[in-house]
């Protein structure tokens, strides 16, 4: 302003607000206009959203030991392939493999198998009977382990070797009769056959 005196110009710049003092106002205005949406409580929604979490967690880490669990199963499987190799071709009384269940297991036969202690490292080497079930070995060592099950392997084959040896000798057993018994039945038939006869001779004459 070229006609304005000092003092007025001097006045008028006391009287507008400085660059810094409207900038100051946009900016709380705008701060509070969105405060009520930002700060709006949802404690059922982050309830959910931690539900969601901590169940999807628990989730992956059942499915992660259940895998953890038959990949040691897996290498103790493994670790018994040479001493399967040396079974009889034939022998069908064993039935090895790795069921992937609830409960992951290392069958060896259908009553005998191996699966995971509760600390998920130890094997436990378990066999069901008609009294339930018996731990015949539990170590967290594979050697150790496969040298049990090499044990119950053999054990298994000398039982099915003198099932079979006993077998046919009961049966002969049972169906060839002893030599008093031969005569028995031979010095029964006669008399039979001659009370027989006395009774024919009576009844005709």
């Amino acid at each position: 302003m070229a006609g304005s005196s000092p003092a007025m110009t001097k006045w008028i710049r006391l009287a507008l607000p400085s660059r810094a003092a409207v900038a100051t106002l946009l900016s709380m205005w705008g701060r509070k206009k969105k405060v009520p949406e930002e700060a709006k409580p949802a404690p059922l929604k982050d309830a959910l959203r931690q539900a969601r979490i901590e169940s999807a967690e628990r989730t992956g880490l059942v499915i992660e030991m259940r895998e953890a669990e038959a990949a040691r199963l897996e290498l103790l499987n493994d670790a018994l392939d040479p001493v399967f190799a040396e079974i009889p071709q034939g022998v069908d009384i064993f039935d090895r493999g790795v069921s992937r269940g609830e409960v992951p297991r290392l069958w060896i036969d259908i009553v005998a198998y191996v699966l995971m202690g509760r600390d998920k490292r130890t094997y436990r080497f378990v066999q069901d009977t008609r009294y339930g079930r018996k731990v015949l070995h539990e170590t967290a060592d594979i050697p150790d382990m496969a040298k049990a099950i090499t044990r119950y392997v053999a054990a298994r084959l000398i039982e099915r070797e003198r099932a079979l040896v006993s077998g046919p000798l009961a049966l002969r057993g049972e169906t060839r009769p002893s030599g008093w018994r031969a005569v028995f039945m031979f010095i029964l038939g006669f008399f039979i056959g001659l009370a027989a006869m006395l009774f024919a001779a009576a009844f005709l004459g």
